[in-house]
């Protein structure tokens, strides 16, 4: 988004400043073709981002240690019209097209992108996910002073991604239900909003801690977190609501969140130049204390552990009921079949991969797992 700072004021109440969030730093200044990055997740252990509205149809793979662009992955049937978010799953990378700064957009998607072909190919097709918003019913162009605008987006579930609008007329943030299934879709709003302060410009839903991350600024570019937890299922400001302001960085148009692991972020923030404020664009990291409650690092169900999750060299079985295991690619082909506990993946290629359990009972079970 290229900023206009505007002259509404929102008014940011009472909210409660008691947070984990902890050691927000900058790592280093993103390199020039990445002055615009828009959306992030973390991937492979790289930084996977992209550039907004205007950029090239590019997904661009940043080393974090060195921040050197390592990779760069085209996606031959999309046009970067406003892409401003970016999120994942376990089979698929979804980047959204969901920018709408006027609020007159008809034409907003949402890219789905199969992970094996992103890890094996440099030049990729995607499937699309349309939408709408059900409620709008005025398409006028209305720059910078909209509620149709989104620039958040995160998976969800199984079958969901989440959308969440940056409202420019009173900061109030919405969320919206997106099936992740090719399609054409008319979203209603979820129940429950939050009053945000200021406007979102990127999610990240951790599922190690259930815990939903957003990013965003106030109409003084203060940097600030929102964390949502506990709520009652996917009305996802039914729980707790806490906003922690990024006070060790002052003028920052923070744009994208991604997490790499329970408790630790990654914000990518662009570039600006609005007189008589400018910064450059950066990698910023922050930690929280939160420890994971999920079954992405060891799943245990029926007695059988399988882990790591993701794996660098070695898979571990552990069940006293495990007949034998066999591991296919995506396509369905067949790639390993045997009954030890233990099976050497350091020779498979990156990407993901199904692994069936075969059980002693007859019965089998299907887990996913990502090799890295």
């Amino acid at each position: 988004m290229k900023i206009i700072i505007s002259i509404l004021v929102f008014v940011l109440g009472t909210f409660n400043v008691t947070s984990q969030i902890s050691a927000a730093i900058e790592k280093f200044a993103l390199p020039d073709n990445l002055m615009e990055s828009s959306g992030a997740i973390f991937f492979n252990n790289k930084l996977i981002t992209h550039n907004d509205s205007g950029g090239e149809n590019k997904l661009f793979e940043l080393d974090t240690i060195s921040g050197l662009v390592t990779r760069t992955v085209t996606i031959s049937n999309a046009t970067n019209v406003d892409w401003e978010d970016l999120t994942q799953d376990d089979t698929s990378i979804y980047i959204g097209d969901i920018g709408n700064n006027s609020g007159h957009r008809t034409d907003l998607k949402i890219y789905k992108i199969n992970k094996t072909d992103f890890v094996n190919t440099t030049n990729v097709t995607a499937e699309t996910i349309a939408f709408s918003y059900a409620s709008q019913i005025d398409f006028t162009a209305n720059p910078n002073n909209t509620e149709w605008d989104s620039e958040a987006l995160v998976s969800f579930d199984e079958t969901n991604l989440l959308l969440f609008s940056k409202n420019w007329v009173d900061g109030i943030t919405k969320a919206y239900l997106v099936p992740k299934m090719q399609g054409v879709y008319a979203l209603p709003m979820l129940i429950t909003s939050l009053n945000s302060g200021g406007l979102i410009s990127g999610g990240t839903y951790n599922p190690l801690t259930k815990k939903l991350f957003l990013v965003g600024y106030t109409n003084l570019l203060q940097p600030f977190v929102w964390v949502s937890e506990n709520f009652n299922g996917s009305d996802i400001f039914s729980g707790t609501n806490t906003q922690t302001l990024l006070s060790s960085f002052g003028f920052e148009q923070t744009e994208a969140i991604t997490f790499v692991n329970e408790n630790k972020y990654f914000i990518t923030s662009e570039s600006f130049n609005i007189s008589p404020f400018s910064d450059y664009a950066k990698l910023i990291s922050f930690s929280t204390n939160d420890v994971s409650l999920s079954s992405e690092r060891i799943t245990k169900e029926n007695d059988i552990m399988l882990y790591p999750n993701p794996v660098d060299t070695f898979l571990y079985v552990e069940s006293k009921n495990v007949d034998s295991i066999e591991i296919y690619d995506t396509k369905s082909v067949l790639l390993y079949k045997g009954n030890t506990i233990s099976v050497d993946m350091s020779i498979f290629n990156e990407g993901v991969y199904i692994i069936k359990i075969n059980l002693k009972d007859a019965t089998s079970q299907i887990k996913k797992i990502i090799k890295r």
